[in-house]
């Protein structure tokens, strides 16, 4: 039953994804579906009854009644320690959802996909690549994920085992440190990397950026540069929670 549009939600498992962060698997009863790359929003309710309510994207698509978050912890955030350091399996929270019709992924057609994330930006990107993987369509679409070093990477395992099957290209760049054995170039993405990486702009992709406000526009900035039109690159950024 929803209230107002909120959805009764309750923790199914709470997985350590890095350090930081932790992968959500809620049971939303009645769950209509969603399509890769929608958000829902997340309310929390105290028990003196103070509420706070953030967005969060989803990293699973279609229909069932499991939702998966991967919330990253924001250092003094009202919300995202709490989700991250001390939700547990059977706690209860509210749901709003899905969200959002424009940062969104449907199977159908072949033409090329470019995705790019910074950080916890991967999430609804990560949606796109399972969608995409399932629909048969993986060898049309590119992922750039940008992270601090190897051990700041939500789904690297997942991500890995995508890249090393003939499916989805992924592209790794490490801003901090890279992993031993690491032969590319370590730092902030530049209009090389992303020229190496991704889809040339004479194939049309559309290209799907998500992040934090600074790198995303960074990263809309070069590839414009590179010659990608401005109408075929969206963009989903987000700040502390």
């Amino acid at each position: 039953m929803t209230v107002g549009g909120w959805r009764p939600a309750s923790v199914v498992e709470a997985i350590a994804a890095t350090a930081t962060a932790r992968i959500l698997r809620l049971r939303v009863p009645e769950w209509p579906g969603n399509l890769a790359g929608q958000h829902v929003d997340v309310r929390l309710t105290a028990e003196d009854g103070y509420q706070a309510v953030r967005s969060y994207s989803l990293g699973s698509y279609g229909s069932g009644e499991i939702v998966e978050l991967a919330v990253d912890e924001v250092p003094d955030g009202e919300v995202s320690p709490y989700l991250v350091r001390d939700v547990l399996p059977g706690d209860e929270l509210e749901v709003k959802g899905p969200l959002g019709g424009y940062f969104v992924w449907r199977p159908g057609g072949e033409a090329p996909v470019q995705l790019i994330a910074g950080g916890s930006g991967i999430v609804p990107l990560m949606a796109m690549v399972r969608a995409a993987t399932d629909a048969g369509a993986a060898a049309s679409v590119r992922l750039l994920y940008s992270v601090r070093t190897a051990d700041d990477a939500i789904y690297r395992d997942e991500l890995d085992a995508v890249g090393s099957d003939g499916g989805v290209g992924v592209t790794w760049r490490y801003t901090r440190s890279a992993p031993a054995g690491w032969t590319g170039p370590v730092g902030r993405l530049d209009e090389e990397s992303l020229r190496e990486a991704a889809w040339d702009p004479a194939r049309e992709p559309t290209v799907y950026v998500c992040g934090p406000t600074g790198f995303v526009e960074h990263v809309a900035d070069l590839l414009v540069a590179l010659g990608h039109p401005p109408a075929r690159i969206r963009t989903e950024r987000f700040g502390g929670a």
